[in-house]
Parts: structure tokens; C-alpha cells; sequence
């Protein structure tokens, strides 16, 4: 597990006891889990609670009125500073005995309410900033204060200009021990407190009336309370009565379509895509990689324009700088195209194809078979493929190939899934899942392999929607149920390096659903789903291949699947005594492409 970045802090959990504490960090924590709290022993200080292997140690924080600091060690303004600065490798901490404490993982605290106008811990001119984009005046959300953890802050667009020319952004102090703004009435809830100010607007200090009239909703949600989003998304799409005229936007249409807007914005070169030279390798003409990521074919002939390029880009999560993993994300092969994709298969030391589409859906052509008959072989360019077996399971199929030129090797697996249905979403996302964890699996056997393909035939719906799960699935399994996601951002992110990711509606929800899914398992305690019995159309032999600071400081501590298909294995190779076997995946019948 590597060390993640601390942004917002969500671990900061105001009424927990150091017992409670303990607690929470045995039951839900792990090695390097952490959460921090105000100090019932000291008013005002606070308490920094790790996980140290089977135990947990409480490190004391002092707040003097003008830092904070661990009584000795380096000063910060803020709280959320001074976790930062020892959970990026900054700074080391040990115990007396020279343990090295490592805080790594946050032990996020649950929201104060569900509403989706509430943000989380939101920096103040970030706060600015997105409601700058806004142009109705009026428009709000609830954030967690910065300064001073434990309070609130709302934050409201007004009709006032600033000297910029900007609309002002105001920000009122919540205070949390009851919802208070500072005047006499005091709330039980942030929710009942933001209900009483829409109906009678607030007076600021200077005399200006503030007015809640819209809020500005977040896509960001822990994922622990994942499923009571999809409910609330879910209930607004279909209580349009409550709120009349406001069908078109509520739920999860109004979330991808703020998201259809946002790549709108997206102004990228796909100039090698629009070479003449190009057009005719292109499924689709509209549907071009970006140049910046690119896959660039290693064995062009520098003289033949275009011969370097194939429609596939490299998508790498960068959201989440743990995550070091790198998919590639093309369409599905044309007759014209099938030597520049092994190549690319080759150069990239694949061992994984996924394919998440049939070869004929609807009478329309998605991919040209592009590997051999099971023991057959197929010339692809300087390489030979040959098909060593392939394997039926119920929803899906894998073919061992084997891939060769000179004097190497190698092995690829290719995976297809075939339960994908021609129009929409599988109706459940499980077999989905245990799809994804098959792969996997696979994908972990070989630690030096390069990065998976994954397509369908525009190479954008079905494969989008399939690395999004993917990378969620990641950050889940690396921080916890606890950590927050952000479904919309994370789609956001991969159009950034492939157009057009996640092509509709009913995929951006079938994403929600799948983590909701996955998060059930885990707070159930599920054991991964069973490996689906296959059935060998042809028998192979096993794949050969790797199976799968700073000085520290010293402080004083107190307190102690079922629906994919296994397809045959392919061998590549341009001359005999050199093969590589790719092993592909693929989905089919994925809505979109």
C-alpha cells in the first residue's frame, strides 16, 4: 500500500472519545489508519489517533491561539496543515522506543448530512471559485470550516460586484454545537438551520441580505455512504412532482449532464487522427485520440507519414497519485488496423487484452476477429499469433494466445465479455464485478507486464465505463470504504485523455451502481466471488511468468462471476522460436460502443 495524499480533513471526527477512538481505528482502520479529535483532557488542544499494527497510539496536538504543533516539533497554521505535512513524508515521527509511527490512511468521519449542497471540507477560495462559475445569484453550499474543525461555513454567490467585477462570494460562520450563525436561534441540523434562512434570507453585518435560493451540488460522497446517494439520486429522477418542471434536472441526468458540458470546455489537438493518411484507420470519423496521449507505434517508418499511428490513447488515474496504474483505451480493430494493433500489443509488453463488445452486434460490424481460430496461427505484420485454447465460462470467454517474432516468446490472455446487452446496461453489476476481478487477478500474476488494453469499437463507452469502475474499485481497496470518491471528477478526468469516456447516462449510473455493489461486499465482509467453472475447448500448458526521510521526531504519547467469457490464448510471431502470448478480454453487448 503506498502513501496517499491528505486533502480534506474528512478524518477529523469532533465527537469521539479516545476510547471511541480505539474503537472505531480496530474495527475500521488498519496498519497506518489515523483520525484526529478534539481533546477531552485539554479544551482547545487535540488528539492525533494511529493505528501502530494491532494497537493504536494518541499523539497530543497543542493549539496555542497561534499554531498548532506536537509540543516541540515543527509550527502550522492550521490543523489540517500539520496532518499534511506528516502524512506526505515530510516529516517522521517516532515514540521513545524509536518506533517509527507512520500515518497514512484517514479514517474518514461520516457528513453531518446527506444534502447534496454539502461539500465537505472545501477550502474558502475554492469555494469561490466554483460558485464564480455560477451566474444566479443565490447560489450556496455548506463546507466544513478549515480554521477551525468541528464548525461550518456557508457559502453564498451574492448580486454584489467585487472590484474585479466578479459577483462576491459570502461566507457565514456556522457554529456546531447547536447549528447556530451567530444570532439566537439555534438548530438541530444543518439541513433544518439551511431550510429556516431559504425562506427568510439572513442579514449580514454590513447591513446586505443574503438569499439561499439554488444550491450547488457535489458529486463528491464517501463511499461508505455511497448507496444512500444512488437512493437520492434515484428518488429525485422520479419525484418530478415535488418538484414541478424540474424533471430535466434532477438525479443522475443532471449530473452527467453537467459532465456533457464541462468536455464541451475540453479543446485538445487530434491532429494525427486528421491526417489524410489516417482517415481510413479510424472506425468512426469523429472518434480520434488525443496527441498528447497517444499511443505512438515504435517501428514507423520515419519516412511514411501517418505509419506511426494507431486510434488508442495511454489513461492513467490521475487523481490519485497512488494509483500508478496505466490502461490503454482503443477501438475495436479494423481489417486495416490488425498488424498496427499487435504492434502496439508488442511495444507495450501487454499481457492482458480486454474486449468488451462482440465482433457483430445488430448486424453491424464492432471489431474484426483479429486473433486465429484455436490452433491456428495468424501472420500480424513482423509477428505470428497463435491461438493455444480458448475457454468458455457463462458469461464470458478467454483465449490463451501466443505472440512471437525473432527468438522470445510471449503469452497474452484476452479476455471477452459477452453479457453486456445490445441496448443499455447489464441489469446488475455483479457479474460485472466478478469480470473485473478475474482480470485482475490475471493482470497481478505478471508485475512487470505493461499496461492493459481494453476496447469495444469506438473504444469510449463500454471501455470508459469499465476503467472508471476500475480506478473507484482502486481507491476503495486502497484506503478504505471511509475515503471519498468523486464518480463524476474521476470521468471527468479519463475525457481529459480519451474523448468521449462513458458515453451515456445509463453508464454513468451502472458505474454507481457497481460501487455500491462492491461496497456491500466489503461491509459485508463478502469473500471475493468465486472463480466461474470454465469449460476447455482446448488444453494448454500454464503460462510461464513472475507470479503472480527526514530526521524523525520524538514525542511524548499518552494511551495506548459469473458473466464473462474466457477466450483463447494467441501467439504472436514473425519467425519460428520466437512466440509471446497475449491473453484478451472482452465485453460484449455494452450500450453505446
Amino acid at each position: 500500500l503506498t502513501r496517499c495524499v491528505v486533502r480534506a480533513p474528512r478524518w477529523f471526527h469532533r465527537g469521539v472519545t479516545g476510547l471511541e477512538a480505539e474503537a472505531l481505528l480496530k474495527s475500521r482502520g488498519i496498519h497506518g489508519s489515523f483520525l484526529a479529535r478534539p481533546s477531552k483532557k485539554n479544551v482547545g488542544d487535540f488528539s492525533l489517533s494511529v493505528r501502530v499494527q494491532d494497537d493504536v497510539t494518541h499523539i497530543r496536538i497543542q493549539n496555542t491561539g497561534d499554531y498548532y504543533d506536537l509540543y516541540g516539533g515543527e509550527k502550522f497554521a492550521t490543523l489540517s496543515e500539520l496532518v499534511d505535512y506528516y502524512t506526505n513524508d515530510s516529516g517522521t515521527l517516532q515514540d521513545r522506543d524509536g518506533q517509527i509511527i507512520e500515518i497514512k490512511y484517514p479514517l474518514n468521519s461520516s457528513d453531518p448530512t446527506t444534502e447534496r449542497w454539502y461539500h465537505g471540507h472545501l477550502s474558502g477560495p475554492n469555494a469561490e471559485k466554483m460558485l464564480g462559475k455560477r451566474e444566479e445569484p443565490g447560489t450556496y453550499l455548506v463546507r466544513g470550516s478549515l480554521s477551525k474543525p468541528g464548525d461550518f461555513v456557508l457559502s453564498v454567490l451574492t448580486s454584489e460586484k467585487t472590484k474585479k467585477g466578479d459577483r462576491r462570494v459570502t461566507h457565514i460562520k456556522i457554529l456546531c454545537q447547536r447549528y447556530t450563525v451567530g444570532d439566537t436561534t439555534f438548530y438541530d441540523s444543518l439541513t433544518d438551520l439551511v431550510e429556516h434562512y431559504k425562506k427568510v434570507g439572513i442579514e449580514e453585518i454590513s447591513g446586505h441580505w443574503v438569499h439561499l435560493k439554488q444550491p450547488f451540488y457535489t458529486t463528491r460522497v464517501n463511499a461508505a455512504d455511497i448507496d444512500t446517494r444512488v437512493r437520492l439520486l434515484d428518488q429525485m429522477a422520479k419525484n418530478p412532482e415535488e418538484n414541478p418542471g424540474e424533471k430535466s434536472k434532477a438525479g443522475f441526468w443532471e449530473e452527467f449532464d453537467a459532465l456533457q458540458k464541462l468536455e464541451a470546455k475540453v479543446k485538445k489537438s487530434r491532429e494525427e487522427g486528421q491526417r489524410p493518411e489516417n482517415k481510413s484507420k479510424n472506425r468512426y470519423k469523429n472518434i480520434l485520440p488525443f496527441n498528447d496521449t497517444r499511443v505512438v507505434l515504435e517501428t514507423a517508418d520515419p519516412t511514411v507519414v501517418g505509419s506511426d499511428y494507431i486510434n488508442a490513447n495511454y489513461v492513467r488515474d490521475t487523481l490519485r497519485p497512488d494509483n500508478d496504474k496505466v490502461f490503454i483505451a482503443t477501438q475495436g480493430c479494423l481489417l486495416t488496423t490488425v498488424n498496427d494493433f499487435w504492434q502496439m500489443v508488442w511495444q507495450e509488453k501487454t499481457r492482458v487484452i480486454v474486449m468488451t463488445t462482440r465482433e457483430v452486434e445488430k448486424g453491424r460490424n464492432k471489431c474484426v476477429p483479429y486473433w486465429p481460430a484455436v490452433d491456428a496461427y495468424k501472420e500480424v505484420g513482423a509477428y505470428v499469433v497463435t491461438c493455444l485454447s480458448e475457454t468458455d465460462a457463462s458469461d464470458y470467454k478467454v483465449r490463451v494466445l501466443e505472440m512471437a517474432p525473432l527468438n522470445e516468446k510471449t503469452r497474452i490472455w484476452h479476455y471477452q465479455y459477452l453479457s453486456w446487452p445490445d441496448h443499455g446496461v447489464p441489469q446488475e453489476p455483479g457479474g460485472v464485478l466478478s469480470f473485473l476481478a478475474q482480470v485482475n487477478a490475471k493482470q497481478e500474476m505478471f508485475p512487470d507486464a505493461g499496461p492493459m488494453v481494453i476496447h469495444c469499437s469506438a473504444g469510449i463507452g463500454r471501455t470508459g465505463t469499465f476503467m472508471v469502475i476500475d480506478m473507484i474499485l482502486h481507491s476503495i481497496d486502497i484506503q478504505g470504504v471511509d475515503c471519498d470518491i468523486d464518480i463524476q471528477k474521476c470521468i471527468q478526468m479519463v475525457r481529459e485523455q480519451r474523448s468521449g469516456m462513458v458515453q451515456t447516462e445509463a453508464q454513468y449510473k451502472f458505474i454507481y451502481l457497481a460501487v455500491s455493489e462492491h461496497i456491500q461486499r466489503e461491509s459485508l465482509d463478502l469473500p471475493p466471488p468465486p472463480r466461474t467453472m470454465l469449460k476447455r475447448k482446448h488444453t494448454e500448458a500454464t503460462a510461464h511468468g513472475a507470479h503472480t526521510r527526514n530526521t524523525p521526531l520524538t514525542f511524548d504519547l499518552f494511551g495506548t462471476a459469473s458473466s464473462f467469457k474466457t477466450c483463447p490464448i494467441i501467439s504472436l510471431s514473425p519467425s519460428p522460436g520466437h512466440c509471446r502470448r497475449v491473453t484478451s478480454v472482452a465485453l460484449v453487448g455494452v450500450l453505446g460502443w
